[in-house]
């Protein structure tokens, strides 16, 4: 059997009588029927031809297609951004009265989704912190929990999940595990492997890898992508054509450049270590990690995102990101491109004080998304930039 990155890149749209090698690009809104009976059958789903881009388009299965070889997938709906791809996880299979179980630890738009617009649908939810043991996921558990929701490693604090362990609770429970695998990519971590109903993406980030468009995307059992395509197609998060094909293009890359994402932040993280500046240093694959065990057994990399807390908190923050002269100040990552953020006044600053020190973002927290560029080139960046912190 061929190695799923050869069959990532031999996955595409059938060949046109041109003869194209690249696969073309379907910029259309809709598609033509040869006769009336084909047009009925297909508005009755007794085929497979395509009627409208906001149900399907050859580019944006394309992308899906490969998105479930490489997360091992029955099946795959892309959406036009990373929160379209969870809201639509969510909404799809949660009615009034379901509850949601989530890690605490999460991306702050998700947690604005959670907490500010399911309880208007009667969808009502808990948290539960990112280092939970099994008895403690098993407690959470309520008669009407219909999902558990995570994200491993975490946003941006990098804590790491027992996804075998968490599967293992879901499975009991008959409750669906829905993985956002944003960070790690499927190069570094396959949580279907590990008892994963849903894996979702924000494919803006490392599966675009350039910055240049958004898109999302969920892969899982086929029963559960069908009730997500139906809910999702009448309501419209539809990703464009013209990004589905760049995006499938970039998961061709995917594997190589995660490696290099990788190699790049285990160095950077290991070059920082001790720096007199920091309190500390957090990566999945070094020792020091809290989770460094479990990253271990279920990543085959450590992702392209490091963390560290600068000693003298706020202050210092802000005098280290006006200090760069290289990386990145922006509200992505995941680029060819390093970038630096500050969590605790961007990405999470909707959250209380007290939810952030739950989640462990403190006000010296920098999050560093490691780009592409020489590894020396970055090291010396981040160096003369804590210097003048």
């Amino acid at each position: 059997m061929q190695h799923r990155q050869t069959q990532v890149i031999r996955t595409r749209i059938e060949q046109t009588p041109e003869m194209e090698h690249a696969a073309p690009m379907f910029l259309t809104s809709s598609f033509c029927f040869n006769d009336a009976e084909e047009m009925r059958a297909a508005f009755a789903d007794e085929n497979d031809n395509n009627i409208y881009s906001r149900f399907s388009n050859p580019n944006v299965q394309e992308f899906t297609d490969r998105m479930c070889t490489l997360e091992g997938a029955e099946a795959g709906f892309a959406t036009a951004s990373g929160m379209s791809a969870i809201f639509g996880s969510f909404m799809a299979l949660m009615k009034q009265g379901d509850h949601l179980l989530s890690c605490n630890a999460i991306f702050g738009s998700t947690h604005t989704v959670i907490a500010k617009y399911l309880p208007k649908y009667g969808i009502s939810h808990s948290y539960i912190p990112a280092t939970a043991t099994e008895a403690e996921w098993e407690a959470a558990i309520t008669p009407q929990t219909r999902m558990i929701y995570l994200e491993t490693p975490t946003n941006p604090g990098l804590e790491i999940l027992d996804l075998e362990m968490i599967g293992r609770v879901a499975k009991k429970h008959n409750v669906i595990l829905n993985v956002d695998n944003c960070f790690a990519t499927p190069v570094a971590q396959q949580p279907i492997r590990f008892g994963a109903d849903l894996v979702v993406h924000s494919a803006t980030k490392w599966l675009d890898g350039q910055g240049r468009v958004l898109g999302g995307v969920i892969v899982g059992k086929k029963e559960l992508i069908k009730e997500i395509y139906l809910f999702c197609r009448s309501t419209g998060p539809s990703l464009s054509p013209f990004n589905a094909w760049l995006l499938s293009r970039s998961l061709e890359t995917l594997e190589v450049r995660m490696e290099r994402h990788a190699s790049n932040a285990l160095y950077l993280a290991q070059s920082l270590e001790g720096h007199a500046k920091l309190a500390g240093v957090r990566y999945p694959l070094l020792p020091t990690h809290p989770q460094h065990a479990i990253a271990v057994r279920q990543m085959q990399n450590g992702g392209g995102i490091v963390c560290f807390e600068l000693k003298d908190g706020l202050e210092a923050g802000r005098t280290f990101l006006n200090s760069l002269k290289m990386l990145s100040l922006t509200a992505n990552l995941g680029d060819t491109r390093s970038i630096a953020s500050h969590p605790a006044s961007t990405t999470h600053a909707k959250l209380t004080e007290a939810e952030r020190q739950a989640v462990n973002i403190t006000p010296g927290l920098i999050r560093i998304s490691v780009g592409l560029e020489h590894k020396e080139d970055i090291l010396a960046d981040i160096l003369q930039a804590l210097d003048q912190a």
